[in-house]
């Protein structure tokens, strides 16, 4: 039977009890065993680490899968939904080493691996409660029990599996490569590892000599910028090319000589350090000729230690001073220090060690110069420190030569939003470098691969009982303590191999997870290859760099295609003032005490209803999750109390016993009955079609949206009928119509609020006919499928018919606010003017739920303004003719107020009109219906029309305001009451006037109180723009001299201001780009100073960078803090920047080249549209804030302006 329901509601506290409810009947498991036989819909879950806490971010993204499984099973489909675990790698490795203060590799073998990984072990799964006990809070149902951790033995015995397929394939080798390498971490990063963390730092700058053989007079002077790799040193490389000078003195006033570079050849010179001086007897410590040597860089003189650089390593490997082979000439160990045999360093790290190499070296009479520079510096994404170059052998697999395949695999998938796969991820893998996978620590998935002392004979191993057959001992678990020990006999006589020291990287096991988490090849072969590729996955946009990637390169290497076929991205949620969510600036509401405080229900709906879900960011802000409760859940929940007390009264006072069945119930003939049917068979409509889709930010609003049509006019235009004031059986008709609204409503909203549905449906189930339900178990609304579309109900007239009944009565309201009379006094008329026939019809046939609404005795309908002395009358739009106009302005005016009502009406149908000679169109005038003073209707009527603003909840809006005369009444009303004014309106107030920039949504002008107040409305703060100065963007002037042709032009560091910020391999393809270069290696120099990946180019802003591809000119290119190129600054006034993009600040190069591809005024402002990420939406350009007219280019700001979509308009 069903149950009273109370006046008021306490939602958290409910949540608890759902929560319990649906624990008592086990409905998570219950759902999965009703849905078995159905067609399987695959999800992957992205594995989150369990050794912090879930923050908004985690809630976001698992409130995004938690909808969409839930609609897919709800929609016919069985939908797994397994928990995953991300157990090894740095961020547990990391956190023990703080805790028992492990400095490197030796203090782990002291206490042995098994001991370390135990301690690993033990923290693993250290906030695994906490993150429980938030996911199932936040109502997402999702397997704990049947979960996955990557360090399952099944789960890690197939990600061997992987790795032995890419190894047969040829794609596994491995390299000695100079890679970023993490000292405190004791492992090498792989390349979106080591581009995660940039800071500026100070480093050392010194000048070293190197003293000839055949005469210690003559040095060879080499710059560098890293002492700690100088007792490294094995050679000296110049350009065969290069014009070399000897001078005597340091003043270079003496200048004996000029030679090219490879008379130099062959050379030997004195050694600095004597720790590897044997190794000149195998060619070491002579001069080696390269083009890579430029002359911007230092002396042109390029000291080479090859396992510290990557040019050095492979120049010193041609010449033979070493081997690929043989044992590197490294003595950096793991920790970042010198090993003993650099015996007067020995066990100082060497950032440390900078500054007492440099001491040695003036003690000894080899330095020339020492100072310091500051540059942008890579450092450790996990433990903060700075990384060094270091070549270290490293497994990696190929994934340069398939990135045509990655690309064309991405392509098959459907993003959400689409403009991801193309921009962002697809820029990723366009770049894609081959994968780093190995890295030297000791909790992960060990590598298999057995190898020989001399690395000629190796084996990879694909599985446990490979292992066993291969070394004869039988294997339980595959973590280094487990398997380090365990050999394989040699087949080519080598005695025995045995495994490499490396584990996989975390990111490989990851991307492992389709297939790891169903223990694939070994069980559920047929299982997952009818359900792979995945249906659907969704994280961060930050995983379009991480997961999103290693999977895409996994699935393509191995099977050819990509890994799921539809993702929704989304955008990162920042603290309220736009910053970063930090636990340091506590600058974010704990995510727990919001849940205890509001629900979880409404925490969920003001996520996805907020443009996080488009992969933009969301400013967090309390207030918008309590303004769910105040303006959707309460309403909604008062509607449903409504419906059961009139079921309850009809029981007690009728003895009717109320039970709904969908398919005997009778059809109403009531308007509203049918109206709300039609516009719920509509609503789901428009839900499946989105929903298939993915496009969860347009299925929100709408359904926000219907909360609304139902409780402020179903309801509330119904009252007396579903109180039973009209007979019992209209009474039914209409309880009947309302149950069959809310348990629709109910159904459809289940995936997004499981909470307040659940709530409502075990009360409401009771009023449902069993009989007309098609599901077996139905004691919970979650095992309940959509509701079907009943197109036979939707009538698209009357939902239009309403629509205008609606417009009349909220113009009413607002005429009586204006007026202040409230509807409790009945006025005599309401006169509806409209111009089409067809519009009236429809009034008329809602004419007493006018009557009722506005408390009118009579409706009158015409289509003939004349009658009623309505007149059109037009207002020049201030801002924008002002500044065009000028002194014609005042004249045109005066016009403009003269032009009559017929010329107004041709004006509304043509867009445009001449007044004075001046042609003027739609945005120059604003139009209002007025009274003819000379009709005697002025007297009689006040007049509004339908102008709307079209704003949504998430709008951010200004409201200005102005009384006459100031100072009375109802200014100090204002004044008084301006808290509770920003309360209700959620927008700052303030006086006139009204910026001349500001875009302005509606104004209007009325009496109250005997005082004239002006309100005028305008998107966006209220905060000014600030003026400019120079370029908005930093930039590097760039002076190009390949092939003989000379170029100078520019390149913008970032666009917009603060987004898309270069570095320097993107420097190099701009270049390549701007200049036309195409494939030449290209070398840059600032001075005498190459730049390398490391350097930081923001710093250089204004500067001007030498770019060449062969030997270098002797004369450096002249710096300059001015532009080469022309430039505009353009600042965007009233939109928000799409498409990812952030800053609404930005530079245009108005040539580049300089004097070539000049931009003309349509090309700038296509330019512009795709900086600010609006392409599609039409841009105005102006001069100043007060947007006056521009004439030509030849200035250094514009503001730009976004006008309105026909949506919007």
């Amino acid at each position: 039977m069903v149950e009273p329901v109370p006046e008021s509601v306490n939602f958290p506290l409910e949540e608890e009890k759902i929560l319990n409810l649906w624990d008592v009947k086990d409905c998570f498991q219950e759902c999965l065993k009703q849905s078995k036989n159905r067609p399987r819909y695959t999800f992957y879950d992205g594995p989150p680490f369990a050794t912090g806490l879930p923050h908004y971010g985690h809630i976001l993204a698992g409130t995004i899968k938690d909808i969409v499984t839930r609609f897919a099973h709800q929609s016919g489909f069985h939908v797994d939904r397994r928990f995953g675990w991300d157990c090894h790698g740095l961020p547990v490795e990391y956190e023990i080493d703080k805790t028992l203060g492990i400095k490197g590799p030796e203090d782990v073998a002291k206490m042995g691996i098994a001991e370390y990984n135990k301690q690993c072990r033990n923290i693993v799964m250290r906030y695994s409660n906490e993150w429980e006990t938030s996911v199932k809070r936040m109502g997402r149902w999702i397997d704990f029990k049947n979960d996955y951790k990557t360090l399952y033995p099944w789960f890690m015995e197939t990600v061997w599996w992987v790795f032995k397929q890419l190894y047969d394939k040829g794609l596994v080798y491995r390299g000695v490569k100079v890679m970023p390498y993490s000292t405190a971490c004791n492992t090498p990063l792989s390349n979106f590892e080591s581009n995660q963390n940039y800071k500026d730092v100070q480093d050392p700058s010194v000048i070293v000599n190197f003293p000839l053989i055949e005469n210690e007079q003559i040095s060879l002077i080499a710059w560098t910028t890293t002492p700690w790799t100088l007792p490294s040193n094995l050679a000296l490389c110049v350009n065969p090319e290069l014009l070399y000078v000897k001078v005597k003195g340091e003043e270079k006033q003496s200048k004996l000589l000029i030679f090219p570079g490879k008379v130099l050849k062959g050379k030997k010179y004195k050694p600095l350090f004597q720790y590897f001086v044997k190794l000149g007897e195998k060619g070491a410590f002579q001069v080696v000729v390269d083009n890579y040597v430029k002359e911007e860089e230092g002396t042109g003189v390029v000291h080479q230690a090859p396992y510290f650089g990557a040019d050095d390593y492979r120049v010193c490997a041609e010449y033979n001073i070493i081997q690929r082979d043989q044992a590197p000439i490294c003595p950096v160990d793991a920790s970042g220090c010198f090993t003993s045999e650099v015996t007067d360093f020995a066990g100082q790290y060497v950032k440390d060690a900078d500054k007492n190499i440099i001491k040695w070296l003036k003690e000894n009479g080899r330095l020339i110069n020492a100072s310091t520079f500051k540059h942008n510096y890579p450092f450790c994404w996990r433990s903060d420190t700075p990384l060094i170059y270091k070549a270290v052998p490293s497994w990696f697999v190929r994934v340069e030569h398939m990135v045509q395949k990655l690309l064309d695999n991405n392509g098959k998938c459907y993003w959400v939003p689409e403009f991801v796969r193309e921009k962002r991820f697809g820029n990723w893998l366009r770049d894609a470098r081959d994968w780093a996978v190995s890295r030297n620590r000791y909790w992960g998935t060990p590598i298999p691969l057995w190898v020989s002392d001399d690395f000629e004979e190796v084996v990879c191993v694909g599985s446990m009982a490979e292992l066993e057959e291969l070394s004869g001992v039988k294997v339980t678990d595959l973590h280094r303590e487990s398997i380090d020990n365990l050999t394989i006999p040699s087949r080519c006589g080598k005695g025995v191999l045995r495994r490499v020291t490396e584990v996989f990287d975390c990111w490989f096991e990851s991307g492992s997870m389709p297939y790891a988490q169903v223990h694939y090849p070994f069980e559920n072969r047929k299982e997952f290859e009818d359900t792979f590729p995945a249906d659907f996955i969704a994280e961060g946009i930050d995983q379009t760099r991480g997961w999103f990637y290693t999977l895409l390169v996994l699935s393509t290497a191995l099977f050819g295609k990509p890994p799921f076929k539809n993702v929704i991205v989304n955008g990162l949620v920042l603290a309220s003032d736009g910053q970063k969510m930090s636990k340091r600036k506590k600058n974010y509401p704990d995510p727990t005490l919001i849940v205890q405080n509001y629900g979880a229900d409404a925490l969920r709906l003001y996520l996805i209803n907020s443009p996080v879900v488009r992969a933009e960011n969301l400013r967090f802000k309390e207030e918008g999750v309590r303004d769910v409760l105040k303006d959707v859940f309460l309403p909604w929940y008062n509607a449903y109390r409504f419906l059961v007390q009139n079921v309850q009264r009809l029981q007690k006072e009728e003895d009717i016993q109320f039970l709904y069945n969908e398919s005997t119930a009778k059809q109403s003939d009531n308007i509203m009955d049918k109206w709300i049917q039609s516009f719920t068979q509509s609503l789901i409509q428009f839900f499946k079609a989105e929903m298939d889709a993915y496009r969860l930010y347009t299925v929100v609003p709408r359904l926000v949206k219907f909360v609304d049509m139902l409780t402020n006019w179903y309801v509330r235009t119904n009252r007396r009928r579903l109180k039973g004031e009209s007979g019992t059986e209209d009474c039914l008709w209409a309880l009947e119509t309302l149950f069959s609204v809310l348990f629709s409503m109910c159904r459809l909203m289940a995936p997004f609020t499981p909470f307040i549905t659940e709530m409502m449906y075990q009360n409401l189930r009771h009023l449902v006919d069993p009989a007309s339900l098609e599901e077996k178990d139905t004691s919970s609304i979650h095992y309940l499928m959509l509701p079907q579309v009943r197109e036979r109900l939707i009538d698209k007239r009357i939902e239009r018919a309403v629509s205008q009944m609606q417009s009349v009565i909220e113009l009413g309201r607002v005429i009586r606010d204006r007026k202040t009379l409230p509807v409790k006094y009945p006025l005599k008329e309401v006169v509806v003017i409209h111009q089409d026939p067809e519009a009236l019809k429809d009034i008329q046939s809602l004419q007493k739920y006018i009557l009722e609404e506005l408390n009118v005795r009579q409706l009158t309908l015409s289509t003939d303004k004349d009658k009623y002395g309505i007149r059109l009358r037009a207002e020049p739009d201030h801002m924008v003719l002002g500044k065009r106009l000028k002194g014609a302005f005042k004249a045109v005016t005066a016009s403009i107020k003269e032009l009559s009502s017929e010329q107004l009406e041709a004006f509304q149908k043509t867009g445009s009109i001449v007044v004075d000679g001046h042609e003027l169109h739609e945005e120059d005038l604003r139009l209002m219906y007025t009274f003819d003073q000379s009709s005697g209707s002025a007297a009689q009527y006040e007049a509004h029309s339908d102008a709307q603003g079209h704003l949504v909840p998430s709008d951010e809006i200004t409201v200005y305001y102005r009384c006459q005369p100031e100072g009375e009444y109802l200014d100090s009303v204002i004044q008084a009451h301006k808290d509770f004014i920003l309360a209700t309106t959620k927008a700052p107030l303030l006086p006139f006037p009204v910026p001349k920039s500001a875009s302005t949504i509606i104004e209007e002008k009325t009496q109250l109180k005997a005082s004239d107040l002006e309100l005028t409305i305008v998107k966006g703060s209220s905060a000014p723009l600030a003026p400019l100065n120079g370029p908005a963007c930093s930039y590097v002037n760039v002076r190009v001299k390949v092939n003989n042709k000379q170029q100078e032009g520019v390149v913008l560091l970032e666009n917009p201001r603060g987004d898309n910020r270069a570095d320097f391999d993107k420097l190099k393809k701009a270049c390549s780009s701007i200049f036309g270069t195409n494939d030449t290696q290209l070398r840059f120099f600032s001075g005498a100073t190459e730049l390398t990946g490391k350097a930081d180019l923001h710093s250089l802003s204004g500067k001007t960078l030498s770019v060449t591809s062969g030997s270098p000119s002797l004369s450096p290119a002249p710096t300059t803090d001015a532009l080469l190129c022309p430039y505009i600054n353009l600042m965007l006034c009233n939109a928000q920047p799409a498409e990812c993009q952030a800053g609404e600040v930005a530079t245009l190069l108005l040539a580049n080249p300089a004097g070539q591809n000049a931009l003309d005024r349509s090309g700038l402002l296509s330019e512009a549209a795709k900086v600010f990420g609006l392409r599609g939406r039409r841009l105005r350009l102006y001069l100043d804030q007060d947007l006056t007219q521009v004439k030509s280019l030849d200035t250094k700001t514009l503001f730009v302006r976004v006008s309105p979509t026909t949506a919007e308009a």
